[in-house]
């Protein structure tokens, strides 16, 4: 019966193995094709940048690249939209706190 079937069998898609990459420290699963941004959500973390006044907690808010929110420090690159940067198999990701260039000379 097809309502036993999940979406991928039902299209007869053949999707890649998943991959690691790693927050904060923390090591999570990537699925290929995903964004920074979803492979975050998919393993439950909501935030990853604090605003510049008041330490605010953000994360994604529009999902298309517009508002900036998503900004995150990825492989020592701080600025990163991670909605808009596809994962990629061994990717370090940091909380961007601020603008992001505590350690920059600027």
């Amino acid at each position: 019966m097809a309502r036993d079937r999940s979406p991928a069998e039902l299209v007869g898609a053949a999707p890649e193995d998943p991959f690691e990459i790693s927050f904060d420290g923390r090591t999570l699963t990537a699925l290929p094709g995903q964004s920074v941004a979803a492979a975050l959500w998919s393993a439950g973390i909501l935030a990853w940048r604090t605003t510049r006044h008041g330490g605010r907690a953000r994360g994604a808010f529009c999902g298309i690249g517009q508002c900036y929110d998503c900004l995150a420090t990825i492989n020592d690159r701080p600025n990163r939209r991670a909605c808009l940067v596809p994962a990629r198999p061994g990717d370090t990701i940091t909380t961007q706190e601020g603008h992001g260039h505590a350690g920059l000379a600027v």
